[in-house]
């Protein structure tokens, strides 16, 4: 900057920032510039833009008018240039209303200096580097030894660079002094000086070529004028730039020739070019300078052994004359049409090269070593396809043009074809009939697929025809040079080699000729290929003798001697062949004489051609936008002309959370099926005529499926209808059906004679037609008369009408009756119309004739419909039965029903009312003295594995549920907040109520027994041993796949069986007139108090204190609690023992990521927390789903969940009583703060559900006694769980007064009432307790609202929890979705009043004490001051992030990221965190992070921190979403974003505008709620098994 500075001031005069400014004021910008780096959006309007490489930026595009239009997104490669403002590169709106100039420059210069010393070290480093370079790289890096002094100078010049590219960004003066320099030259005849840098462009380096093009875009490509001047500079240097480029070893991007597309597709410049330089004779003859060496002595490409990377850069080339012939002139020049011939004619030396390229021989006896490279030349014919449709294209735009164009081609086909055509001649004879041709076998000669010569005359041919100029073409070819013979020689056998391949006669040649074939009939090279050559076929129809053009047919398919005798053989291989011969070249002549839908052979128009390939792609199947624009051809512009038509022929169905929306075929459309449909694959046409059958049948039709009236031919193509009456054609079809009535032949299939119904069909339709069009004395074509005439001197050969009458009765051809029949009535109806003179009375009596045609199909379809309706009566009867049977079946094995439910994919089945069963005239109340009856039966599972039954029971071998454990942050309040990385739990016990990170068990529901189970994971592990490649799951972890529906499992749960409890309503009436609130705490605490002393051994115990804190009595003794009510404790089976600790130390070590350790006190507390969190995630699913509370959970859930409460109960029993009295003790000094002790976290920071939860669990402990073990009664529980439920839920409404929202209290109030009013009185109470912190002017109606809204996920969580502990029947509300019901009945199942204040009214005198001592935790004052916030109530329930309803916004929030730790601009792979929003930089070194002494990805990074290991990613540059799971697991899924077709677009490969999908979206949403992205990863992993997967872990 110290040079470049001063220059400025120099240059302006004044602050060059103040003039720079003043410039670019001043300046009006007509042309965008802005330099697309790799990786940007771009966007191409199909309406307005003249082809497809004209695009706008992001900018451009949200600020033009072709927003609203039909557009196409795509992502760049780099290098192209914003056409903004060019006014040749769009039909309309080719500005936007703001845009500016702007290009930028990469730090990735592609080279850095590594060494600074003296030249003898900075030698040997050379050397070194070149050595070390070898060894992982295929070429070693190029390094130089350059002087200080060139490298400062060069370091300058890209400085001087980057300045003059900023200068021109300003002002159109500078670019114009700036082109002018660079196009002087220095000693006349040498390059100018913009020339010079673009020869040595090859020669640079990646930064300073990024530097030189970038000048190029701000300089040349800004001024129309000198854009013109540096193309001409361009085009003369042509040539040696593109050499320099193949020999070259950078991306196409970073060369100089990739500028060509700015220039070639500006319409007039292009043409400038080809008139003034010949441009396309330039390119041409390039081409043939950079391929010499694939040339064989013949002049014919060879590319056996070839390079992929150099043909890969020659395509480039031939991209270049694609850009040229893009924009078709309107007027025409001399000068123009000179020049474009003369490139025309080099073209025709480039496919004069290809012609007949590649040959090969059949294969006979053994199999062919060493497959052929066949990839590069069908690659170049695909890359020639629209550049030879273009050249036709233009050439028919001027008639004289396309009929000299003509000449030439015809020309170079006839010297190609004569050099290798011999003078020999054999005679064929056939049914009176001679020809004399060549002798030549496809099956022993060499044949070419290859034909570009030949194609491009049938292209020109048509257009001939089209334009009416066929009549001039003796001016230019006269008729007796013209050699038909000989055009169509070669895409003849052609064609026969394809039905060779397709009756196996060259599978000995392997599989590069089977899919050369492939490619000859595909969509993507059909139109140059196979299309022409069923073209040149109709050529050689229409001007040749009929009878000599089928026998040349017949002596290529070699099946003279098959027609003319039968063929005496018992070889049944040899028959097998002959028949697929015959019936391929039956098929052939269907084409020829059916195949119209071309403009310029039939009287068609592109729109019908189109709707043509629609309606028989949707006579297969219904289907989606894609899989049509898949398969129909697109034009130089990639436009299928789909849209325009689709409508007229379908009917979209819009798609539902799953699949694509599909378009399905009108039912006026169905009657132009054509079974014989010449673009069909075999598959194809045996799918579409089932379908189409099928249809028939179902409405009650015939099934007959004859051809659709064809369009008439064009006039040039009009006596190709002359072979379907000529005698050869009759002596074929009379052969076949007479072989098929002799029924003693073997030469003779069903698909023969079908497709021999399908030639008399169009026989016979073409005579009715023409008779119809014209007077009967003008109608020439006389196939009815010859087809029911015939007949031979002996008098054996019966008439086609005779023979199809005796094929009726052939049962072999039972399902053609219906064609048969349909073929004699168009018989009648020809001869009808032929024994008319007038057109009038031949109408009439056709008329006439119709009816009474169709009062025979009237009796034909009564006796149908008979039929059916007998058929149909005899179906519902044996459904009947089978539906009773299945009923029975499903009665007997119910479980056994419902376990494969899953497997089905009935995940949305719920649980049947038979699993909540109802007591009618029972109390539906889960706590307390009144509590109702647990509803329980005997439980019989079948094991998954062994098929056997067992009723659960306490001393059975236990029984298993397939079961996940995860760590879930689902249900996070501080999604903001990361979590931490250590694995550590410090204190398991206590869950924070933001639920950061909970942990989730899930199970699919499936069961075995625990010792089958156990089995088949051995079995699992010593199989993965012994295979070669690594298995998904982790085994070491314990990770299996269920057996039954292959969901990722890591544990089992045991099943434990539920105990019946009945409660004696008059024990329960008696205890409580003992037992209040008061009498319970005080009876706990003595108890709690006597453990202490116990444990204690003298120590001073918590009596004291208690007492003197008023909450205790001393006349309390220790074993008071036993008074009211124990039993035995339950005994368990040593194998339900085993499974309970599997289970817990499962849980143990996928939250702390450690080994197992059974004795770790911590594993009590994380089962209940398993528990409560999962019940927590299940009471948001079903309100996030809008499902009633019970009776809508899946199978899979309502098993899991029974299995999990059972199994937090028992758990207990497997861990010493004191530790379990220990948790319980800890538990209850959150709400008696009594017990508090110094590691007792205050009130406002735990999740009093888990409270409840581990409380519960663990209460039974405090019934242990060294002597004998006991538990409580069913009396004592009933009172147990009310109490405990009662204070928690007390501390709980606590929770929510204390944190209500109170700086936005609403205007309008509601009416007082008396729970208002005991919200008020209460809320007062508490401000006074806790000095000031909150305020206390709050209306008691918003507190009451607050109070009620924040307790009912709590109450809605517990009555879940004490329905699976007690099995009590839930109320009827509860069973549907009815807000206004819910509360009441939640209150009345949990025995609270529905004024919950009345608690602090009925236990005021136990209360007060517990509010004074919760509200003077010093903790408390800063929780709500707002330094550590508390969590409010209800918690929000989480959704994914907003997304935009346009996905065009999410690409340009892609464009503008910027990767946080890289400086370069090189491309980024952006994902964005759908949990969070985040964006990350994903797939890059650069924000690699380390994780426990292992790389990993910013994504696996992200995921470890944002949703404990599990996350959901959109990858937005490829609209793809990545499920994430641990470090070294994940999959795509679908984007949430469809088209209007109602498809996704991975990789926006198809470019459509996308929009958002809320559908797919909550199907992604349900799947994170559901826990289900693990399971998603491994199904797909589980489907998708390759050897060398991707790594994950550096996502």
């Amino acid at each position: 900057m110290m040079i470049l500075t001063p220059l400025e001031w120099y240059l302006f005069k004044e602050d060059p920032v103040l003039s720079l400014e003043k410039l670019k004021q001043s300046g009006a910008f007509q042309l965008c510039g802005k330099v697309f780096k790799s990786g940007e959006t771009t966007y191409s309007c199909r309406d307005c833009a003249i082809d497809p490489t004209c695009v706008l930026c992001m900018n451009c595009f949200q600020n033009s008018a072709h927003k609203n239009h039909r557009y196409k997104m795509h992502t760049s490669t780099g290098g192209g240039f914003c056409d903004c403002g060019d006014t040749e590169a769009w039909k309309t709106g080719p500005f936007c209303s703001i845009h500016e100039p702007r290009t930028t420059r990469s730090n990735n210069e592609g080279r850095r200096a590594v060494k600074l010393g003296s030249g003898v070290h900075c030698r040997e480093a050379k050397e070194n580097i070149k050595f070390h370079s070898e060894n992982v790289s295929q070429h070693p890096l190029h390094v130089e030894v350059l002087h200080a002094d060139v490298m400062a100078h060069q370091k300058f010049a890209l400085r001087l660079g980057t300045w003059l590219n900023k200068l021109m960004s300003y002002s159109s003066d500078f670019r114009q002094i700036f082109c002018q320099a660079c196009l002087q030259e220095d000693v006349t005849g040498d390059p100018c000086h913009i020339s010079r840098l673009m020869l040595w462009d090859a020669k640079l380096y990646k930064g300073a070529r990024k530097i030189l093009h970038e000048l190029i875009f701000s300089s040349f490509f800004m001024e129309i004028e000198y854009k013109k001047l540096f193309a001409m500079e361009f085009v003369k240097f042509y040539k040696p730039l593109q050499k320099d480029y193949i020999s070259d070893d950078h991306d196409r991007s970073l060369s100089v020739t990739a500028l060509s597309v700015q220039m070639f597709t500006v319409p007039t410049l292009a043409r400038h070019l080809i008139e003034e330089q010949n441009v396309i004779s330039v390119i041409t003859e390039t081409l043939l300078e950079v391929l010499p060496e694939y040339l064989d002595k013949n002049n014919k490409f060879n590319f056996q052994g070839y390079s992929q990377d150099k043909l890969g850069r020659v395509y480039a080339v031939i991209c270049d004359l694609k850009y040229v012939l893009i924009s078709k002139p309107i007027t025409w020049t001399e000068k123009l049409k000179m020049q474009f011939l003369e490139g025309f004619r080099s073209f025709l030396k480039i496919l004069a090269c290809m012609q007949g390229m590649e040959e090969i021989k059949r294969q006979v006896g053994q199999h062919i070593e060493v497959e052929p490279d066949w990839e590069a030349a069908i690659a170049i014919q695909m890359q020639l396809k629209n550049i030879l449709l273009m050249f036709q294209e233009w050439c028919a735009s001027d008639e004289d043009l396309l009929l000299v164009a003509y000449k030439d081609c015809y020309e170079a086909v006839m010297k190609c074809t004569t050099s290798n055509i011999s003078n020999e001649k054999s005679v064929i004879y056939l049914y009176g009939h001679t020809l004399e041709c060549k002798p030549y076998r496809v099956s022993i000669d060499p044949v070419s697929i290859h034909l570009p010569l030949s194609r491009t005359l049938a292209g020109l041919h048509v257009r001939l025809s089209k334009i009416g100029a066929f009549s001039r073409l003796h001016e230019f070819v006269p008729s007796e040079d013209f050699q038909v013979e000989l055009l169509v020689e070669y895409p003849l056998r052609c064609l026969v080699l394809v039905a060779q391949v397709g009756a196996d006669m060259w599978r000995r040649n392997g599989l590069s000729l089977i899919s050369q074939v492939f490619y000859y009939q595909d969509v993507k090279c059909r139109e140059e290929m196979y299309d022409k050559d069923i073209i040149m076929l109709q050529i050689g129809a229409s001007l040749m003798d009929p009878n000599s053009f089928l026998l040349l047919i017949l002596q290529r398919y070699e099946l003279v001697d098959a027609l003319r005798k039968l063929v005496p053989t018992k070889d049944q291989d040899l028959l097998k062949q002959y028949n697929a011969l015959i019936e391929e070249m039956l098929q052939l002549l269907i084409y020829i004489v059916g195949e119209r839908y071309v403009p310029g052979v039939g009287n068609v128009s592109k729109e019908e051609v189109i709707m043509r390939e629609i309606i028989h792609l949707l006579c297969i199947e219904p289907m989606p936008h894609s899989i049509i624009a898949k398969s129909l051809p697109e034009n130089e512009n990639n436009e299928t002309g789909l849209e325009k038509v689709i409508h007229k022929v379908a009917i979209f169905k819009k798609p539902g959370v799953s699949g694509h929306g599909v378009y399905e075929l009108r039912e006026e459309c169905m009657k132009e099926f054509n079974m014989f449909f010449y673009h069909y694959s075999k598959t194809q046409h045996s799918k579409a005529e089932h379908m189409q059958k099928k249809r028939k049948k179902q409405e009650n039709k015939d099934e007959a499926l004859p051809p659709p009236p064809p369009p008439e031919f064009s006039p040039a193509f009009s006596k190709v209808v002359n072979i379907l009456n000529c005698d050869i054609m009759i002596y074929i079809l009379t052969t076949i059906l007479r072989r098929a009535v002799e029924l003693d032949s073997h030469l003779w299939t069903e698909a023969m004679v079908q497709m021999v119904f399908h030639l008399l069909a169009l026989g016979l339709l073409e005579e009715k037609q023409q008779l119809q069009r014209a007077p009967e004395e003008e109608v020439t074509f006389d196939f009815y008369y010859k087809a029911s005439r015939l007949a031979s001197s002996s008098g054996n050969v019966q008439n086609i009408q005779t023979l199809l009458e005796k094929l009726k009765g052939i049962p072999q051809l039972e399902a053609q009756k219906d064609m048969i029949a349909w073929i004699l009535q168009m018989f009648d109806t020809v001869k009808r119309l032929r024994e008319k003179c007038s057109i009038t009375v031949a109408t009439v009596l056709g008329s006439e004739l119709i009816k009474s045609d169709e009062s025979m199909q009237d009796k034909e379809k009564a006796e149908r419909k008979r039929k059916a309706e007998a058929a149909r009566l005899h179906r519902q009867k044996i459904m009947a039965q089978m539906s009773a049977l299945q009923r029975n079946f499903i009665e007997t094995h119910k479980l056994l029903y419902e376990n494969t439910l899953d497997l089905q994919g009935k995940e949305n089945s719920v649980v049947e009312e038979e699993s909540i069963p109802m007591a009618i005239d029972s109390s539906r109340i889960a706590l307390g003295p009144k509590r109702g009856p647990s509803v329980g039966e005997k439980e019989m599972l079948t094991c998954i594995l062994c098929q056997e039954e067992q009723e659960v029971r306490l001393e059975n071998a236990a029984m298993v549920l397939s079961a996940c454990v995860q760590k879930s942050s689902a249900l996070t309040q501080q999604r903001e907040k990361p979590l931490e990385l250590s694995g550590e739990t410090p204190d398991p016990l206590f869950m924070d109520p933001n639920l950061a990170c909970g942990t989730h068990t899930g199970s699919c529901g499936h069961v075995m027994h625990a010792v089958c189970w156990q089995k088949y994971f051995e079995a699992i592990q010593i199989n993965s041993r012994q295979r070669l490649h690594v298995e998904f799951f982790d085994l070491e972890n314990g990770e299996y796949l269920c057996p039954l529906c292959k969901s990722l499992c890591n544990t089992v749960i045991p099943i434990v069986p539920l105990q019946i409890q009945k409660i004696n309503s008059e024990n329960a009436e008696a205890v409580a007139q003992l037992l209040s609130l008061a009498r319970w705490i005080e009876t706990v605490i003595a108890r709690i108090s006597g453990y202490s002393v116990k444990n204690a051994k003298g120590e001073k115990s918590k009596v004291s204190i208690l007492v003197n804190q008023g909450m205790g009595d001393t006349t309390l003794e220790f074993h008071s609690i036993l008074n009211f009510g124990i039993q035995p404790s339950v005994k368990f089976s040593s194998s339900i023992k085993e499974m309970l600790v599997l289970f817990a130390t499962t849980i143990y070590r996928v939250v702390l990521k450690v080994p197992p350790d059974e004795t770790d006190p911590r594993i009590p507390a994380m089962t209940w927390g398993t528990c409560a969190f999962t019940i927590q995630s299940i009471e948001n699913l079903l309100e996030d789903e809008g499902k009633p509370l019970f009776g809508a959970l899946q199978n899979r859930q309502h098993s899991g969940l029974k299995a999990l409460v059972q199994f937090a109960v028992a758990q207990r029993i497997t861990s010493p009583q004191s530790l379990i009295q220990k948790h319980l003790v800890r538990l209850l000094s959150v709400i008696l703060p009594n017990l508090k002790s110094d590691d007792t976290p205050c009130l406002l920071s735990v999740d009093l559900f888990h409270v409840l939860v581990g409380a519960v669990s663990s209460f039974p402990s405090l019934y242990w006694d060294d002597a004998v073990a006991l538990q409580p009664s069913s009396v004592s529980s009933s009172y147990n769980h009310l109490y405990l439920f009662h204070l928690i839920t007390m501390a709980h409404i606590f929770q929510i007064l204390i944190t209500i929202e109170t700086d936005h209290l609403p205007t309008q109030l509601q009416e007082d009432s008396e729970e208002a009013r005991s919200a008020s009185s209460l809320y007062s109470e508490i401000s006074q307790y806790v000095g000031g912190c909150i305020n206390c002017d709050v209306p008691g109606s918003y507190l009451w609202d607050c109070v009620k809204k924040g307790i009912i996920p709590y109450l809605r969580c517990s009555a879940l929890f004490f329905h699976y502990l007690l099995r009590v029947p839930p109320p009827e509300e509860l069973l549907s979705v009815c807000e206004e019901s819910q509360f009441n009945a939640l209150c009345s199942y949990l025995s609270l009043p529905t004024n919950l204040f009345v608690l602090f009214q009925e236990y005021r005198d136990t209360v007060i004490p517990l509010l004074q001592r919760w509200c003077s935790d010093p903790v408390l004052p800063s929780l709500l001051k707002g330094r550590d916030a508390a969590v409010r109530y209800p918690r929000k329930r989480n959704k994914l992030i907003e997304l935009p309803e346009d996905y065009s916004y999410l690409l340009n929030q892609a464009s503008q990221f910027r990767c946080p730790r890289s400086s370069d601009d090189e491309r980024k792979h952006p994902v964005l965190c759908l949990f969070c929003g985040t964006m990350l930089c994903s797939q890059n070194i650069c924000c690699q992070e380390i994780v426990n002494g292992e790389e990993v990805g910013a994504c696996i990074f992200h995921a470890i921190h944002c949703g404990a290991g599990v996350c959901m990613f959109l990858k937005i540059r490829e609209c793809k979403v990545v499920l994430i799971e641990g470090r070294a697991r994940g999959c795509l899924f679908p984007a949430p974003y469809l088209d209007e077709y109602g498809e996704t677009d991975p990789g926006l490969k198809r470019g459509n505008p996308l929009h958002l999908s809320h559908e797919r979206y909550q199907k992604l949403h349900l799947l994170w709620q559901q826990h289900r992205i693990i399971e998603e990863i491994a199904r797909s992993q589980e489907t998708n098994q390759i050897l060398f997967g991707f790594n994950w872990q550096l996502l």
